[in-house]
């Protein structure tokens, strides 16, 4: 039977950030532009992301055991179902709990906002679930890097400024597209490390379509794109928005060189756990690059 601590590994703490890091630089954008922002719809919003990520993570486990993709032979941390502590159709009744908190979450802000909330919620929701299930599974169509930089870069950083503000931000979709490139790098990395057993399993992800060149230069052209595009800022006056997360290049460097040089393995879960924190420590200081910058923009 699962333990506490197996449910928490199933959670995947190491991705949540992908979740955190594009409501806490949408908000950000938000309280610069509009002064004062309304901290509980934050939390709300926050709230509901985290549950979408959980239940995302949760269908993973479960179909992809399902369907082979995951046994007790791979390299990457234990997976709840395919090591046989928790059976598949409990796995997914959680993750269904977790769509449920997420859509609970979601009331207020449909209740305020109205339609385009219903208009982004509803893929959300059912790409939770179609990431890795339905008829056209998205991770195993090589569409799993698209999924993350729309859902958890784009659509979750200008959501998040449209739900605090009332009105949609130009310059929220290019801090979405950073975060999203960051936040990318974490399935990259993970495809990258179980892209021999993908190919055995027939999960056709980018790493396994192009091989691993492909998905090391992947890796590391998406760390740089997340950090050249802060040159907008820089060109809009916001000077500190874009010099500010430089102080997490040399993880981005790090990573970057170790994907190039590691024999994909066990090593590259230590890289997953590095990339989190980049993600975090560059959401961090965007959000105070953002907070500090002249208000020159609108």
């Amino acid at each position: 039977m699962a333990s506490l601590f197996d449910w928490i590994a199933a959670a995947r703490p190491k991705t949540l950030g992908a979740a955190v890091a594009p409501v806490t630089v949408g908000w950000a954008l938000a309280a610069k532009v509009a002064a004062k922002v309304d901290t509980k719809l934050a939390l709300y919003t926050l709230g509901s992301c985290m549950a979408l990520q959980v239940a995302t993570n949760f269908f993973n486990d479960a179909l992809d055991s399902l369907k082979g993709a995951d046994t007790k032979a791979r390299i990457g941390p234990l997976r709840i179902t395919a090591s046989g502590r928790a059976s598949p159709s409990t796995v997914k009744f959680a993750a269904w709990v977790m769509l449920s908190l997420a859509t609970l979450l979601a009331m207020p802000l449909f209740e305020l906002r109205g339609l385009p909330i219903l208009a982004i919620g509803l893929p959300s929701l059912y790409f939770c679930f179609g990431y890795t299930g339905g008829p056209m599974p998205l991770a195993y169509h090589g569409l799993g890097e698209l999924f993350v930089i729309l859902f958890f870069g784009l659509v979750a950083v200008t959501g998040t400024v449209f739900v605090l503000m009332g009105e949609w931000l130009v310059h929220s979709l290019v801090a979405g597209f950073q975060i999203g490139c960051l936040s990318t790098v974490l399935i990259a990395i993970n495809n990258l490390r179980d892209a021999a057993e993908d190919r055995r399993t027939g999960k056709n992800t980018l790493a396994v379509r192009f091989g691993t060149s492909f998905a090391r230069a992947e890796i590391v052209l998406l760390i740089v794109l997340a950090h050249a595009c802060g040159f907008y800022w820089f060109k809009e006056g916001w000077e500190q928005a874009f010099t500010m997360p430089l102080a997490t290049l040399p993880i981005g460097l790090f990573v970057s060189w170790r994907v190039l040089v590691e024999t994909p393995g066990p090593g590259h879960n230590r890289l997953l756990a590095i990339s989190g924190v980049q993600l975090l420590a560059f959401a961090g200081m965007m959000c105070w690059g953002i907070l500090r910058s002249a208000d020159v923009m609108r």
